[in-house]
C-alpha cells in the first residue's frame, strides 16, 4: 500500500514526540467501552431479579446499545473527521460517564433500555475517534501495527478487568455500582487527554450532511430491529414494514453518498478488496461469538452456581489469550501472511466454539478455560490484523469514517448475534417442563426461574431449577454450534478474500 503522505510529512509524523503517551490516553477510552460491555453481562442476573424484565426486555437491555451505536458510528466518525477527533472523543467520554450514572440508578426495565440507548449515542463517538487518532499519530507501519495491537489488547484486558472488578462490586454492593466504575476512568481520560492528545481533522471536510445522518440511523436500526423481531416472534407485517423501511433508507443512503461532492461515507472505500473483506470478517466473527459473550456469565452463575467474582475470574483466559495474540499479530502477519493469520485465528475460534457444544451443567472448568483461551488467541490475531488492514487502506483524512465502518461491523454483528443466537437460547429455554404452580415469569429467563423457585416449596423449586438449567444449557449448546459454523465459514471466506493482502512495511 502506498502511503498518502509526502516523505517529509511522514518522517515528521514518525518522530512525533509524545505519541506513546497520547496512545495511553486513547486506550483509556477503549477500556471504558470494554469494561461497560462486560459488566453488563455479569450484572444481567441481578438486573433480571431486581427489575423483573420479560425475556424480550432482557434482550433489549443487552442489544439496544449495539443498535444505537451501530446506527450512529458512521455519522460520528465522519463528524470527528470534520470537527476534530480529540474534541469528539473528550466530549463523548464526558457524556459516557454521565449517562453511566443513569444506567446505575435505573428503576424499571424501560428506564434501563432508554439509558442503554443513550449510552450508545455517547459510545458511538469513542471507538472511531481512538482508531482515527492512532492512524494520524503513527504513520510508520510497524509502529502503527504495534499501536493497534496495544489498542486491541486493552480492549481485551477490559474484558478481564470488567468481570473481576464487577464481580467484586456485585458481591459487596448493588448491581448499579458496576456502571459507576466508568466515572474514574472517564475523569482520568478527559483531564489527561486535554493536555496530551493532538487535535486532528480533515483539512477539507465539506459539510456534514444531516440527511445522510438520518438515513444511516434509520436504515441500520430498522434492518436490525426487523431481524430481531422476526427471529423472536416470526415474520409479521409490522416487522417486515420496519425492515423494508430500513432497507430503503440504506439504499437511499448509498445512492446519496455516490452523488455528494463530500459524502458522509466515501463508498469507494469498499472497492478495496482488503477493506471489504476485513469489515465482513469482523461482522461475522462477532455475530458468531455473541451467544458465548452474552450468555456465558449466566451459565457460570445461574447454572454452575459460581459467585460474580468467581465467574469474572473464570472468563480471564479469553482476555489473556487476546492480549498476547494482539501484541504479536502485526509481526505474525508480516512473517506469514494476512490471510493466514486472520483465517487461522477465525478457524481456531470456530473449533473452540464447536468444543463448547458438549457443555452440560457439570462441565469442569478445564474444558471451559481451555476453550476460552483458544477463543481469545484466535480473536486477538484476527481483530488486530483486520483493524490494521482497514486503517492502512485509507488516507489519513478519512481515518474516522473508515474506523467507523469497522466499528459498525463490530456492533452490527453484536446486535444481530444477540438477536439471532439469543433467540435460539431463549426459544429452546422456554420449552422446559415445569411443575404445577410455576409462575409464568420462570419461562421468560433463567433469572426469572431462579427467582420463582425461591418462592416455591423446596421439592417443586428444585424440580423447576433442574429443568430450567438443563433447558438453558441445551439452548446454549445449540447456539455454540451455530456460532462454530459461522466462524469456520468466515475463516474459509477470509482465506480467499484476503489473498495477496499485505501489511505495510515502510511509511
Amino acid at each position: 500500500m502506498t502511503s498518502t503522505l509526502q516523505p517529509a510529512t511522514a518522517t515528521e509524523a514518525v518522530k512525533r514526540p509524545g505519541r506513546w503517551t497520547a496512545l495511553a490516553v486513547l486506550v483509556l477510552a477503549v477500556l471504558l467501552v470494554a469494561v461497560d460491555a462486560t459488566v453488563l453481562g455479569l450484572a444481567t442476573p441481578y438486573i433480571s431479579e431486581d427489575l423483573n424484565p420479560t425475556g424480550t426486555q432482557l434482550l433489549w437491555i443487552g442489544d439496544v446499545y449495539s443498535f444505537v451505536i451501530a446506527g450512529l458510528l458512521v455519522s460520528m466518525g465522519s463528524l470527528g473527521d470534520r470537527i476534530g477527533r480529540k474534541r469528539i472523543l473528550l466530549g463523548g467520554a464526558t457524556a459516557f460517564g454521565a449517562i453511566s450514572v443513569l444506567n446505575a440508578y435505573a428503576t424499571t426495565p424501560e428506564m434501563m433500555i432508554v439509558a442503554r440507548a443513550l449510552l450508545g449515542v455517547a459510545g458511538a463517538t469513542l471507538m472511531p475517534a481512538t482508531l482515527a487518532l492512532i492512524r494520524n499519530l503513527f504513520h510508520d507501519p510497524r509502529e502503527r501495527s504495534l499501536a493497534i495491537g496495544i489498542w486491541g489488547a486493552t480492549a481485551s484486558a477490559g474484558t478481564a478487568v470488567g468481570p473481576i472488578v464487577g464481580g467484586f462490586l456485585l458481591e459487596h454492593f448493588w448491581w448499579g455500582s458496576v456502571f459507576l466504575i466508568n466515572l474514574p476512568v472517564m475523569a482520568v481520560l478527559v483531564v489527561v487527554g486535554i493536555r496530551t492528545l493532538p487535535e486532528s481533522r480533515n483539512p477539507n471536510p465539506g459539510p456534514w450532511d444531516l440527511t445522510s445522518v438520518m438515513l444511516s440511523l434509520v436504515g441500520v436500526i430498522g434492518v436490525v430491529y426487523a431481524v430481531k423481531e422476526a427471529a423472536t416472534h416470526g415474520l409479521a407485517l409490522p416487522s417486515l414494514a420496519v425492515g423494508a423501511l430500513g432497507a430503503a433508507a440504506l439504499t437511499w443512503f448509498v445512492r446519496r453518498q455516490l452523488t455528494l461532492a463530500t459524502p458522509l461515507l466515501d463508498m469507494r472505500l469498499f472497492r478495496n478488496r482488503g477493506f471489504s473483506a476485513a469489515v465482513l470478517a469482523d461482522l461475522l466473527t462477532i455475530l458468531g461469538l455473541s451467544g458465548l459473550v452474552f450468555f456465558l456469565s449466566q451459565y457460570l452463575q445461574l447454572v454452575q452456581g459460581r459467585g460474580p467474582l468467581e465467574a469474572g475470574l473464570a472468563e480471564v483466559p479469553a482476555a489473556v489469550g487476546a492480549v498476547a495474540a494482539g501484541l504479536v499479530a502485526g509481526r505474525a502477519a508480516r512473517r506469514f501472511s494476512v490471510r493466514a493469520v486472520v483465517a487461522g485465528g477465525l478457524a481456531a475460534v470456530g473449533l473452540a466454539l464447536a468444543a463448547l457444544t458438549v457443555l452440560d451443567r457439570s462441565t469442569g472448568y478445564g474444558v471451559l478455560g481451555a476453550a476460552l483461551l483458544v477463543v481469545g488467541v484466535g480473536a486477538g490475531f484476527s481483530f488486530t490484523v483486520t483493524a490494521d488492514v482497514i486503517l492502512s487502506s485509507v488516507p489519513k483524512e478519512q481515518a474516522g469514517a473508515a474506523s467507523a465502518v469497522s466499528e459498525t461491523a463490530y456492533e452490527l454483528g453484536a446486535a444481530l448475534g444477540i438477536a439471532l443466537l439469543g433467540t435460539i437460547v431463549t426459544g429452546v429455554y422456554r420449552g422446559f417442563p415445569a411443575p404445577a404452580g410455576t409462575p409464568s415469569g420462570a419461562h421468560e429467563s433463567l433469572g426469572g426461574a431462579v427467582e420463582a423457585a425461591a418462592g416455591m416449596p423446596t421439592a417443586a423449586g428444585r424440580e423447576l431449577l433442574s429443568a430450567a438449567r438443563d433447558s438453558f444449557v441445551d439452548g446454549l449448546s445449540l447456539a455454540m454450534g451455530v456460532g462454530a459454523v459461522v466462524l469456520l465459514t468466515t475463516a474459509t471466506a477470509a482465506w480467499f478474500l484476503l489473498r495477496n493482502q499485505h501489511l505495510e512495511t515502510h511509511p
